[in-house]
């Protein structure tokens, strides 16, 4: 229980509670993609959602671990990458949980660490007991945040599609899908 509430601790300090007070639309004027754009960009499929419940939020980061899960207002004051979109979870579905597809434009192609927040309860902080998160390249969660190596995402010169699967609390001490994908 001590080694959940650390690891709890260690997400919520880093993705969901700032230092600095935060402002909800930073990086999202850049962070959409439009309709018809063939940029640089990732077209994330999340699957495994719970229910369909709140909101989705897709954040894109530098693909360090001092970067990554930083609090936005310090990224975009140090003129580093830092992009959003949020949107509400919609009414995909599939035998094996609920879907969504998210599209986030990036400034160029490179690799990016990336993290999903299934805001089920809507009050735009990660909540251990009810909130699911995913990350780029699905790493098995552990105890800590997982290294920014192991959620990385490499973006072609044009849209590039990639799969996120969501976890969610499952017990004292583990995170997992919902069901086997």
């Amino acid at each position: 229980m001590k080694v959940l509430a650390l690891w709890a601790i260690s997400v919520i300090a880093a993705a969901a509670t700032p230092t600095i007070p935060s402002t909800p639309d930073l990086g999202k004027a850049e962070a959409r993609c439009r309709p018809g754009e063939n940029g640089p960009s990732l077209l994330l499929d999340i699957v495994g959602l719970k229910d369909r419940e709140g909101r989705l939020k897709a954040e894109v980061y530098p693909a360090n671990d001092q970067d990554f899960l930083q609090d936005d207002n310090i990224l975009i004051s140090q003129g580093k990458i830092f992009r959003r979109v949020e949107v509400p979870v919609g009414q995909g579905s599939t035998q094996n949980g609920y879907t969504a597809q998210i599209c986030v434009r990036v400034p160029g192609p490179g690799r990016y660490a990336v993290s999903v927040l299934h805001d089920r309860d809507g009050n735009r902080k990660f909540g251990l007991s009810v909130d699911g998160v995913g990350f780029g390249g699905n790493p098995k969660l552990g105890m800590g945040k997982p290294k920014a190596a192991s959620a990385t995402l490499v973006v072609g010169t044009g849209p590039t599609r990639e799969r996120i699967i969501m976890n969610y609390r499952r017990g004292l001490l583990s995170f997992g899908p919902v069901k086997a994908l």
